[in-house]
């Protein structure tokens, strides 16, 4: 499963501080309002993935992909539970077979309507193999998920469907799990869940061109690099429909003028803060600085396919650098009370009843410079002698916490030379290094939740070759556990084996728990009613334009 995705994109200083921002409003279609008249500007980055729904992994795609599609569910800006959309029904007698019924009268934004066979024929695209989706995963819950997508290499799918997935009617269909799963219907509110009209199979090509969904907005351009305009969809369905006539999602290589911006009355909508302006943000916008609680964890991962990374020498060398990372410090420094040092692997935003757990992690989250130093000797020391911090810097104020954590490397061991950052300059770069394991040092791995439950914050990063492990770690004990906890019926009994789970990443450490993460935000004067849900995304259909 994604880092809406949800792989989390940060500045890169004078020489790249460039915003292609493009000038141009989304008007068109008539159902968008015209002209600039009642449009969000909103800050954005491009995408490293084109926009299928099951193909998208990390929060710029996931931001568009939460506009113009709807799915069975949708998770409550507010707090996050899981409600229908456009499921009617979601009915289970063994928490393994499941009838899905869905509403009458939603269509597609090219008028066609959304049927039961529109998430049947959406789900076999996004589980086969041929298709190549980065969020296949999601779909290996369904039985018949091993014939369409084979886990051995060099192998070819031997089915062309889900054999778990049957059309009843138009607007009913049938899913059989693998395995019991009680808290699946809770994941369909993510975007690989979404519905996929006929256009898309017929001229997949164009589709890409212009995505076609069925949600509150419909894509009216896209220009790589510059923007892309959206406008509200006329004829949605659903209950939230857009307050404003659309929103103009403008690329930005650097946060720092995106604020600018911002200040200057350019931009309507940020919603990531850059770290160097955290401490007089609020002076600046007043009760338009927003500072709330995400789901939003970062990490720092390690490349465990890497020889200098594995064994017990690499696991102690692993603990000693967690170890020499003053987490109070910088996140007071630095951030100004919008982090949080981490304990655990999950986010404070479950809550004690949903799994999180404080101080799971352990002694190898605390600062202890001393018992840092005496593990990485006793690893035999750094690799070469000297490590690196690999991340993007376009977004997200990357540079400065990896600064800061070198820093507290250096100073932890006495060497000015033991950590150096490597900078990336695009997301979508960096991403790339990331799927083609050409990372050596350890690298940047943000996570931000695609549903609030535990399992999403484990099984996706850690489960062995699941999409987003980009560590590489495999633990039988912590997939069986994981397996375990998924065929519970009882929700308490599933998060106790997750946190069991949890506890063999505490030992194992393959990532090490830096922060949990604020979203913060900012508007200018002219928007109103503007917040950001539990995943840290500003809630676009609420937004009023004055």
């Amino acid at each position: 499963m994604r880092s809406r995705f949800r792989r989390l994109a940060g500045p890169l200083g004078p020489a790249l501080a460039l915003v292609l921002a493009a000038t141009a409003c989304g008007g068109g279609g008539g159902d968008g309002g015209g002209g600039g008249d009642g449009i969000v500007r909103a800050s954005w980055g491009d995408p490293q993935h084109p926009l299928e729904p099951a193909n998208t992994n990390e929060v710029q795609g996931g931001k568009v992909l939460d506009m113009i599609f709807r799915g069975l569910k949708r998770y409550d800006p507010e707090t996050g539970e899981a409600e229908n959309a456009m499921a009617e029904s979601i009915e289970t007698e063994d928490q393994q077979n499941f009838t899905v019924t869905i509403e009458d009268g939603w269509t597609f934004h090219d008028g066609t309507p959304v049927t039961a066979q529109s998430y049947v024929d959406a789900w076999n695209y996004g589980a086969h193999l041929d298709n190549a989706q980065i969020g296949s995963y999601f779909f290996q819950f369904i039985d018949g998920y091993a014939e369409v997508h084979p886990d051995e290499e060099n192998a070819s799918a031997t089915a062309d469907t889900l054999s778990g997935l049957r059309v009843v009617d138009e607007r009913t269909f049938t899913v059989r799990l693998s395995e019991p799963f009680s808290l699946w219907p809770e994941t369909l509110g993510y975007a690989a869940y979404a519905p996929l009209p006929r256009a898309f199979f017929d001229n997949h090509d164009a589709w890409l061109e212009k995505p076609v969904g069925n949600g509150p907005y419909r894509v009216d351009s896209y220009r790589r690099s510059q923007s892309m305009n959206l406008v509200r969809y006329g004829e949605y369905a659903g209950d939230d429909r857009a307050r404003n006539n659309g929103v103009e999602l403008r690329v930005y290589t650097d946060n720092n003028t995106a604020y600018t911006d911002l200040q200057a009355g350019n931009l309507d909508v940020i919603d990531d803060v850059p770290a160097s302006q955290l401490g007089n943000a609020e002076a600046d916008l007043g009760d338009r600085y927003i500072n709330q609680p995400a789901g939003i964890l970062q990490t720092v991962a390690f490349p465990l396919y890497d020889r200098d990374w594995q064994g017990e020498d690499g696991r102690k060398l692993r603990q000693g650098l967690s170890m020499a990372i003053n987490r109070e410090e910088i996140t007071s420094r630095i951030y100004h009370d919008t982090r949080t040092p981490a304990s655990d692997f999950t986010s404070p935003v479950l809550g004690e009843a949903g799994g999180y757990r404080r101080g799971l992690c352990g002694e190898a989250c605390e600062y202890d410079p001393e018992r840092a130093r005496e593990l990485i000797e006793e690893a035999g020391g750094l690799p070469g002698g000297r490590v690196t911090i690999t991340s993007n810097v376009d977004t997200g104020s990357h540079r400065q916490w990896m600064d800061a954590v070198c820093n507290s490397i250096n100073n932890a061991l006495d060497d000015t030379g033991a950590c150096t950052v490597n900078p990336v300059p695009t997301f979508a770069d960096f991403r790339n290094k990331i799927t083609n394991r050409e990372m050596t040092g350890m690298f940047r791995a943000g996570w931000q939740m695609d549903y609030p439950l535990i399992q999403n914050f484990l099984q996706p990063l850690y489960y062995t070759d699941a999409s987003s492990n980009d560590a590489a770690y495999s633990s039988e004990e912590f997939d069986e556990l994981v397996d375990r906890a998924n065929s519970e019926s009882q929700e308490e009994d599933a998060i106790r084996l997750f946190q069991d789970a949890e506890e063999v990443l505490a030992h194992d450490l393959p990532n090490i728990p830096l922060w949990y993460q604020n979203g913060t935000a900012g508007h200018s004067e002219r928007v109103s009613d503007v917040r950001l849900n539990p995943f840290s995304v500003p809630v676009f259909t609420d937004i009023r334009v004055s």
